[in-house]
């Protein structure tokens, strides 16, 4: 196969989003939140190594006992771990919640910043969870979130190659070729893609709805 030019890649990647945008619209985030900020943060906190399902169990009684920042920061570790204590990592995660809550108020007067260099100075924190937090909260894509979805995907479609071995080294690739009013959007639609059609395990290849745009399909699975 002759290597793809960057604007033929970028040609795909644009039919991509148009076929992603026509099936998912702009695509809908998992995680329960009530349009918080703050809550957002502290679910896509929960959600590492861990089911959207399975964090939006825990978060009703969370948000009930401790409903803003304020009150999270002056929680024992040891009661937030029991309302957690069914996600993987719970005592990391209870820490972290606990710790980002202090500095929200500490450090940014209790509100969570529109920034995603201090997002990312908030304990738990890494550039994927401030990349949703971005998009979801703010609607100001500053990157793509890739999580174990987004990274499979742009493997498979080739937009990222075998030295974007790591999920940074996958976003750059992403933000190489889609324009940064897509970035709005990838995330949340390759998550629903994902999960749909473009499966770790056994694909739904045949009825793919990009199919046609993928140089891993072979009809039945991925190359």
């Amino acid at each position: 196969m002759p290597r793809e030019s960057k604007a033929a890649k970028q040609a795909r990647a644009q039919k991509v989003e148009e076929r992603m945008l026509a099936h998912y619209g702009e695509g809908e985030c998992s995680l329960d939140y009530e349009s918080d900020p703050f809550r957002l943060v502290c679910a896509v906190v929960l959600s590492a190594q861990c089911t959207d399902a399975a964090v939006n169990k825990v978060t009703p009684s969370l948000f009930k006992k401790y409903p803003t920042c304020s009150q999270l920061a002056q929680a024992k570790v040891t009661d937030v771990e029991k309302i957690i204590h069914s996600l993987g990592f719970f005592r990391a995660k209870a820490a972290n919640l606990i710790k980002l809550s202090q500095m929200l108020v500490s450090d940014f007067a209790g509100e969570v910043p529109n920034d995603i260099n201090l997002l990312q100075k908030l304990p738990g924190v890494g550039r994927k969870t401030a990349n949703v937090v971005m998009c979801e909260a703010f609607r100001n894509p500053q990157g793509i979130a890739v999580d174990t979805h987004v990274f499979r995907i742009a493997h498979r479609l080739k937009f990222a190659g075998p030295s974007a071995d790591t999920p940074d080294k996958t976003e750059k690739a992403l933000l190489n070729i889609y324009p940064q009013k897509d970035w709005l959007f990838i995330n949340h639609q390759w998550v629903h893609f994902g999960r749909e059609f473009c499966r770790a395990q056994r694909p739904r290849c045949a009825d793919c709805i990009i199919g046609d745009l993928c140089p891993s399909f072979d009809g039945e699975t991925p190359a």
